[in-house]
């Protein structure tokens, strides 16, 4: 494997890790429920699995005959 011949200051890493930064996640509030979550997430309200104001998973309702869990 290549090696550099000689020593990288460090001024030159320095450099490079300037654009890592945190970031705070960005959150949002639905407008089916009125909750906050998680942008691009799936959340949970009242058993209920909400994605772009959409159930995409409903716990309360009974499961149908012959279905099992």
């Amino acid at each position: 494997m290549p090696n550099p011949k000689r020593r990288h200051s460090a001024q030159r890493g320095a450099k490079r890790r300037t654009h890592y930064k945190a970031v705070a996640e960005t959150w949002s509030v639905d407008a089916t429920t009125g909750e906050t979550h998680l942008r691009h997430r799936a959340h949970w309200v009242e058993d209920k699995m909400y994605y772009r104001g959409k159930v995409v998973i409903d716990n309360s309702a009974p499961a149908a005959e012959g279905e099992q869990k």
